[in-house]
Order: C-alpha cells, then structure tokens, then sequence
C-alpha cells in the first residue's frame, strides 16, 4: 500500500503520474480538508476536488482547479442580487468562482452532508462517480478550519483560508496560521501509514496544505515511528513555489523559503526529501538536516515526467528496503 499526504495542485499532478506507474488500487490519498468553505450555502472542498478531477483527467489543466469545458452562468446570474445584499451577510459570493459543472459536485455533497453522511462517506461516493480507480480519503470528518492572520495597515485581523487565497489573491503579509477545530478532530488514516509500504508526502504547501494533516493529534508520532519510509517531494524550487503563496508564507513566518528549510520542517518525520535539479548545489545542506536526498526533476509539466518523479520518489524508498 502507498498513502500519500495530499494537497492541492501539486499533489494532483503527482497522483496523476503514480497511476501510471503502479497498481491504483494500491494508492490511498489523504487530502487536507482544512481549506474547506461553505460558499452560497455549498459545502466546497477544493483540495478533494482538485485531486478527484485531475486524477480523473477532467482537470482544467491551464487553470489547474476546476473542470475543463467550463461555463459560468450561474456565477454571472448570481451578481444581479450583490447589489440588494444587506450589510453583513455572504450570500451572492461572486469572489469564490464556481463554474456550473464543477458545482454538481458541491451540490451533491452538501445534500448527502445534510441527510448525515459522513464526509468519508460521500468523498467515497463522489470518487465512485468520477470512476476513480485510487481510494480516496479526506485527512478528518470532523470539520478543521485553517485561519491565516494578516497584516494590515490598520492593525492585523483573522480570516479563513480562502479568503486570503482566493478573496485577497494571497497579495498579504501573514503573521500567523492556525487550525480551528484541529485538537477535537480524529484523524481518517494513522492505521494506513502503519500498513504503508510507503508514505509519500506530496509536494505540497508544508504550511497550509500538509500542515493541518500533520496538526491531527497522533499523526507526526505515527509518521516519526516510521520515519525511514517517509518520503516527500520539495514544493520550493529555487527558493519558489511553482503555484501559490508556500515561498512567501515561508518567509513571513520566518521560516526560510528553500528545499533547506523544508528539510528543517519535515526532517523530524521523513527520512527522504526530493528535490529538484536547480537545487543540487543544496543536496548536502539537506542531509545535514538528518535526510537521505535525491535529486531529479520535480516540475510536473506532462504527465511523463510526473510518472518519471513518482518513480524516483517511490524507488528512494522501496530500494532502500531491497
């Protein structure tokens, strides 16, 4: 069995290059739910939904969110009622696009949710119609809320995740993060990470999107107590992020925004980090953090050097065992 630690984009497109490489009913995704949003009344699962369209190879993949072949009708017809909306209230959300196809999928779970269904339960169900031939799991049931707290020039102020990413574009300074609901909530999947063969930690933002899978109570002892199958693939290439804020999050948290510092985050429960080629001046910084490293290409832009990378990152493992 291989559990993989899933965020969004980047670990989409990781997914969608393991299966084609080994057995998909072989692969567990854990997905961070902590970005999850009740927008216009829907329950929005935007990591789940990343990976459950990409996967099923129906992603819109210049946009890398969403489905292809997409309309906005809705969204549109939705802005006439923005101006009678009282002071206060969320309805008529215009910030938070949803395209028509894409809110099928929020449709159905909101109402499967609301007859009691456990968010298991209906990811499940959601995988099943979109014939997804991976198990996927979201990382909690219980509902996790991650709040970043901005920098503003009248002071800082709290707000959910997907306000600042998506309502702010990410364009704002963080001071901190924090996972409402996190010491409450029971982790999906700790029994998973004991069968693993191997765990892969996607690469996805440490902070945000592997964070809150990490803050569920027992989750970094179980991953410490098998630590020399851990393995995770760098976001941060050449001091960036491919796609979103994870650098300048990084940065403002004072942490240090290379595959150096990622080292440093996840050297207490994972014994391999890959990185990618511009890096490999930085290999020995890496393992004196106390990690094995291996070097390859690591930006997914076909799903043959996806393969390629979920073979490196496989085999940094599995050989070690042979």
């Amino acid at each position: 069995m291989i559990t993989v630690l899933a965020g969004g984009v980047g670990a989409a497109r990781f997914l969608r290059g393991l299966v084609g490489i080994v057995d998909p009913t072989r692969i567990t995704a854990v997905v961070n739910t902590g970005d999850d949003s009740t927008i216009n009344g829907l329950h929005i699962s935007p990591d789940l939904d990343t990976v459950t369209y990409t996967v099923a190879g129906a992603i819109d993949a210049e946009r890398g969110w969403g489905l292809g072949d997409e309309s906005w009708r809705v969204m549109e017809s939705l802005g006439r009622y923005s101006p009678v909306r009282p002071a206060g209230s969320v309805a008529a959300n215009t910030w938070f696009n949803l395209g028509d196809r894409d809110m099928a999928t929020h449709l159905y779970r909101t109402a499967r949710l609301a007859e009691g269904g456990s968010l298991s339960e209906v990811t499940a169900e959601i995988a099943r119609a979109w014939n997804l031939p991976i198990h996927l799991v979201p990382m909690t049931d219980d509902p996790v809320a991650t709040m970043i707290e901005i920098v503003e020039e009248r002071g800082t102020r709290v707000i959910p995740f997907q306000e600042y990413f998506v309502g702010l574009r990410h364009s704002i300074p963080v001071r901190s993060v924090r996972f409402d609901g996190i010491d409450s909530a029971h982790p999906n999947f700790l029994s998973l990470i004991d069968r693993s063969e191997v765990v892969v930690i996607a690469p996805s933002n440490p902070l945000v999107s592997i964070g809150p899978i990490r803050a569920l109570t027992g989750v970094d002892d179980r991953l410490a107590s098998v630590r020399e199958r851990v393995v995770a693939v760098s976001p941060i290439i050449a001091g960036a992020a491919i796609k979103g804020p994870a650098d300048r999050m990084l940065v403002e948290l004072g942490l240090e925004a290379s595959v150096v510092g990622v080292a440093r985050l996840y050297s207490p429960i994972c014994g391999t980090l890959v990185i990618d080629r511009q890096d490999a001046a930085l290999a020995g910084a890496v393992e004196s953090e106390g990690m094995k490293c291996v070097v390859t290409d690591t930006i997914m832009s076909s799903p043959e050097i996806s393969a390629e990378l979920a073979r490196v990152t496989l085999g940094a493992v599995l050989e070690k065992g042979r």
